[in-house]
């Protein structure tokens, strides 16, 4: 719901309105470099539609990095969110890319494996950025091997990380997503209270993507779905508190991914700027250069393309190559209810 606190920015959304406004949110994939290779990485995963496109050595030039900040402090955007393509903690030029933006008004986050939570760029991260979440699947150190081809010891040293991240004290909101197979799901309890014990200070619970079939990953799920919720709830009653936020986003998807509408609000909102200098319309649509390009900023300023024609936020088309997992889909379509009320009965609320 956050999205309704921008009254102006949900208003300029249809091509009617005749206005541009800055996007609220951009998302940045610094870096198409991982250091893990987990199995279900929507980005690397050859049976779904997401990073079809993807070079894996890309990577945002620093210059190029220090203009697109520069353009989201003139244009008025609001925060900067770091993800994959690969781990944000990768790209060579987090530690000055950071700097600058701790000197601007610019809120940050990032989302990141764990593994290179350390030093300098940690500590800027703690006291700096205003959350960061790492995400998790394995439970001890052979399983982190199976599942991301890692150095035997990575799970010990990312709970290592996370320790030392809040002893730094900063007002940085640390949270874990654990992503649920069919491996881990009889774990999910012992993980949640090490991490409640690690100080973290929040913990979601998520099902993997296995398909772009919305039936297949839920029966996929299936036989998972009532030990894990089992698990969470048990976990929720024993240790959630003030300090320690338990959300539960286990659940299963959609029997469609079908989409019926024919304009996406949420590109106007929080678009992608991938490793390979193109915009994207979403991350569900980054690196898919024929159903999710908005635009190319190798030559060009971020601002300028963005500005230039209003037209370009229409011209993909959900209801005809957006029929996969969309993690905006809901808000998509609590921003069309919205716009389109009927302007005459509004008062009859």
């Amino acid at each position: 719901m956050k999205i309704f606190h921008f009254k102006e920015k949900l208003n300029s959304l249809p091509v009617g309105s005749g206005e541009i406004q800055p996007p609220i949110n951009v998302r940045l994939k610094p870096t198409n470099v991982c250091n893990h290779n987990c199995w279900y990485c929507a980005y690397r995963a050859e049976n779904l539609q997401l990073g079809q496109n993807m070079n894996v050595t890309d990577f945002i030039p620093k210059n190029k990095m220090f203009e697109i900040i520069d353009d989201l402090v003139e244009m008025g955007v609001k925060a900067v969110t770091f993800s994959g393509g690969g781990d944000p903690f990768c790209y060579p030029h987090l530690l000055e890319t950071a700097q600058k933006l701790a000197n601007s008004p610019l809120k940050f986050a990032a989302l990141t494996n764990g593994s290179r939570l350390t030093g300098e760029v940690a500590e800027l991260f703690a006291h700096h950025a205003t959350w960061l979440r790492v995400s998790m699947d394995g439970w001890d150190d052979a399983s982190y091997q199976k599942y991301r081809g890692c150095p035997d010891g990575e799970f010990s040293k990312i709970i290592h990380n996370m320790k030392q991240f809040k002893k730094f004290a900063g007002s940085c909101y640390l949270g874990v997503c654990i992503v649920v197979d069919n491996r881990n799901f009889e774990h999910i309890y012992d993980l949640i209270k090490l991490l409640h014990q690690t100080g973290v200070n929040s913990v979601k619970v998520s099902p993997c993507i296995v398909s772009n079939s919305g039936y297949e990953n839920n029966k996929y799920h299936e036989a998972l779905f009532a030990p894990v919720k089992e698990q969470t709830e048990r976990a929720i009653a024993d240790f959630a508190s003030s300090d320690f936020e338990l959300f539960d986003s286990y659940h299963t998807q959609l029997d469609t991914f079908r989409k019926t509408y024919n304009w996406c609000p949420y590109l106007q909102i929080s678009p992608v700027i991938g490793a390979d200098q193109n915009i994207y319309s979403c991350h569900d649509k980054a690196y898919n250069l024929q159903e999710g390009l908005l635009g190319s900023i190798k030559e060009e300023r971020f601002r300028d393309v963005w500005f230039s024609d209003k037209n370009r936020f229409y011209a993909i088309k959900p209801a005809t190559v957006c029929n996969h997992h969309c993690v905006v889909d809901g808000s998509n379509r609590m921003i069309l209810d919205y716009l389109e009320a009927d302007r005459d009965h509004l008062e009859f609320v």
